[in-house]
């Protein structure tokens, strides 16, 4: 059973990416290591990995906001980290995936919310971002390159700075006195 709004997390950061294929892990170990530290009440961080089609069934929970981790091929030098703010599917013109390495790109996953949404009257993420990283190499192997490696600290920064920018605001006690009740 979901727990109410005001209970539940309205944020979630998904790691995502295949272990095996080098710097794909990149999303993976992003989120590990951003889940054994302290987070804000209104975060919950997941290792999706390669579970696209699951992580679109877990945001039919209703998430204000979505952060995708994933290694991202932009065209910079390894360990480059890029924040990007994907169009609505469906709403932009089609372009190449800005993410890929297990075929459930992000655009296909909210593709598939979308349509999972429309038939089920649940409402999508109104803000997504992507935390992506350049990879040097994505062949089988386990274990990041040196410059991604280094990346996943900043990385790890970035999304707490876009998580605090983000925590819903506490509603405001009035700051009258109220009278007492006899």
């Amino acid at each position: 059973m979901t727990p109410p709004r005001a209970q539940r997390a309205t944020t979630l950061v998904a790691g995502v990416g295949n272990i095996f294929l080098g710097d794909d892990g990149f999303g993976v170990e992003t989120v590990r290591r951003l889940a054994s530290g302290p987070l804000p009440g209104h975060v919950e961080a997941v290792d999706i990995g390669v579970r696209g089609v699951h992580l679109a069934y877990q945001l039919l929970d209703g998430y204000d906001t979505l952060i995708l981790v994933d290694a991202t091929r932009r065209g910079g030098d390894p360990g480059t980290l890029y924040l990007i703010e994907p169009g609505r599917p469906g709403r932009t013109e089609p372009q190449e995936p800005l993410l890929d390495g297990h075929r459930m790109t992000p655009d296909a996953v909210l593709t598939l919310l979308e349509t999972l949404c429309a038939g089920t009257g649940c409402v999508p993420p109104r803000r997504t971002l992507v935390v992506g990283c350049e990879p040097d190499r994505v062949d089988e192997g386990i274990g990041l390159s040196g410059p991604v490696a280094a990346a996943v600290p900043e990385a790890v920064n970035m999304v707490l700075r876009l998580v605090q920018d983000d925590e819903p605001t506490a509603p405001t006690e009035p700051s009258a006195a109220r009278p007492a009740m006899n």
